[in-house]
């Protein structure tokens, strides 16, 4: 398996981790357990986020093009609407 290969799967992985936190935070009444689950949440988003600036920095990845400020105005006037 080659390092960008790797690298992606760990960012999938992560990814689909990020979205089962989330959901265990949305749903937990216990505060404690709750703070838990945003640490680790909070810790692998930064986890993530190196790992996404290494994939960037080798090519790994590229991002979508940038909004433009017409397209970002109509999201925004269909979300206030």
């Amino acid at each position: 398996m080659d390092e960008k290969v790797m690298i992606n799967d760990i960012l999938s992985g992560v990814k689909s981790e990020l979205k089962t936190y989330q959901g265990a935070i949305s749903e937990c009444e216990n505060m404690q357990l709750r703070q838990t689950f945003q640490q680790i949440r909070n810790n692998d988003e930064s986890f993530q986020y190196e790992i996404f600036k290494i994939a960037q920095t080798k090519g790994y990845y590229k991002p979508a093009a940038q909004a433009t400020t017409t397209e970002i105005n109509t999201v925004k006037a269909d979300l206030q609407a």
